[in-house]
């Protein structure tokens, strides 16, 4: 490849070779996976009473999100680095805010990811079972295998990762429009039925009819509840700020991005959600969600054959392996941003000439996810990640609601490239809604957290997230001396974009 020919490279190392397409299936991919086949179906465990309400939890759900991800997109018009939300929160609010807020972020998606690898296998092993191979199906669900093939689907996508961005845009793009298609079968199957065909699908396939309904009284706790961890379902898009520093045409595509995955994934959630309660009653939901892992395409494979059930079923596990590529290329990307601020070890920054990727942070990032997959299998229920992971983006999505909210006073130069809704006057007041939604949503999810009854302290998020804070704090203290003592001007640092 000539020189004229070759992309732009950063003197970071990174380079510019993410298009839109690539950063929308970066946003998309993320978002749609465990999200939306497992979360909407499995809450009824983890928020009893919820009930017949998924559906408008979930509206209620995307307000927020959408004023997140506004805030989002003002701030990476402005500053289109890598790790956009740990650049945006340290130059438009104070570098302490920026890298605890990213640090738990980074846990949180870290475990993430480990939980999305491990609910994978189930859904690999329903193919088989619906193929009628039960050997392999049985052996699937076997302790010792699933989590090893949780740990390989895992660092797959780590190696995938690590081979530049150029592979992964080539094999991301085409799974996620397969994903799309596949996933449509599920809103024509669930419109198509009812929920007399289900109920006759069930009394034939286990010989038990569907429970009576028991009378459903709205509950505002449960319904914030059930709203804050489907918020969870809304977090893709801040994947896409992440990926500033390689985005082509940073200033107008990400923001772009952003919007087109939030609007996209939100129109496929509901249709999605809405599809399958319209053939499933929600009452056999909720008290098969007590004993078992319920899935979308198992809860239909009750009404469809199993030819339509494979193809469901591979769908979704396409959605979840989508997931993994996606998350890890922002993760990552935090860790390297922070590196090469100086606030974390400088080895972590380190780029492969040849592929352009932060192999370290890769590595590293791999390695926290794969103790939550481990957690997940020995902690019995994955809802214990996807906790933690809601209270980590919470905090941090408050964080870049505040951070339009100070950057002009905060840093007045980079507040003046700001392109995405530039009038204070309307900045300003999506901003406020936006912290003051997010912190009812906090409250609530902590409140939920802290009165649950449990086995052991360590199965309540919120402490866990308490003792992450607590790491970040140490880290960011340790290594801000070290560049004090280094002779490093942190107050002009902290002031200025990191290179291109």
């Amino acid at each position: 490849m000539s020189d004229a020919a070759a992309p732009a490279t950063t003197s970071t190392g990174l380079a510019r070779r993410l298009g839109f397409m690539g950063l929308a299936a970066t946003g998309i991919c993320s978002m749609l996976g465990a999200a939306i086949n497992v979360v909407p179906f499995m809450l009824q465990r983890n928020v009893p009473g919820i009930g017949p309400y998924v559906m408008q939890a979930y509206l209620f759900a995307a307000v927020p999100a959408i004023l997140a991800a506004l805030a989002y997109a003002i701030l990476a018009s402005a500053m289109p680095r890598a790790g956009g939300s740990y650049i945006y929160a340290s130059r438009g609010l104070h570098p302490y805010l920026g890298f605890v807020a990213s640090f738990s972020q980074w846990f949180g998606l870290s475990i993430a990811i480990g939980v999305v690898s491990y609910v994978l296998i189930p859904f690999v092993r329903d193919v088989f079972a619906a193929l009628g191979i039960d050997g392999i199906a049985a052996l699937l669900d076997t302790g010792p295998v699933r989590v090893g093939l949780a740990l390989a689907f895992l660092w797959t996508s780590v190696a995938i990762n690590m081979r530049g961005l150029q592979l992964y845009e080539r094999i991301l793009v085409p799974l996620m429009f397969l994903m799309f298609v596949l996933g449509g079968v599920v809103i024509v199957a669930g419109f198509l039925f009812d929920q007399g065909d289900f109920a006759a699908g069930l009394l034939a396939s286990e010989g038990v009819t569907v429970p009576d309904a028991a009378p459903a009284e709205f509950s505002w706790t449960s319904f914030l509840a059930a709203s804050a961890i489907l918020f969870s379902s809304f977090i893709g898009f801040d994947s896409i700020a992440q990926a500033g520093g390689e985005a082509k045409n940073p200033g107008r595509s990400l923001p772009l991005a952003i919007g087109v995955s939030v609007v996209t994934v939100g129109t496929f959630y509901l249709l999605f959600t809405a599809a399958v309660y319209h053939t499933v009653p929600w009452q056999f939901v909720a008290e098969r969600a007590l004993s078992q892992d319920l899935t979308a395409p198992g809860l239909l494979g009750y009404v469809l054959s199993p030819t339509w059930t494979v193809l469901i079923v591979l769908g979704a596990a396409i959605a979840l392996v989508n997931d993994l590529p996606a998350m890890l290329l922002a993760v990552s990307r935090l860790m390297f941003a922070w590196a090469e601020d100086g606030v974390f070890p400088k080895a972590v920054s380190r780029v492969h000439e040849r592929w352009h990727t932060p192999t370290v942070a890769l590595m590293l990032s791999g390695l926290m996810a794969s103790a939550a997959i481990l957690g997940s299998h020995f902690a019995g229920d994955f809802f214990l990640g996807v906790d933690i992971l809601v209270t980590s983006m919470l905090v941090n999505f408050m964080v870049m609601c505040m951070a339009v909210l100070w950057l002009p006073r905060i840093n007045p130069g980079i507040a003046a490239d700001v392109t995405v809704v530039p009038n204070r006057r309307l900045q300003v007041p999506l901003a406020v809604a936006g912290i003051a939604l997010l912190l009812v949503f906090l409250v609530v999810h902590v409140r939920k957290d802290l009165t649950a009854e449990l086995d052991a302290w360590y199965f309540h998020s919120t402490p866990l997230w308490l003792i992450v804070l607590g790491i970040a704090s140490l880290i960011y203290a340790r290594e801000l001396s070290r560049l004090k003592k280094s002779g490093v001007d942190t107050h002009q640092l902290f002031r200025t974009l990191p290179p291109e």
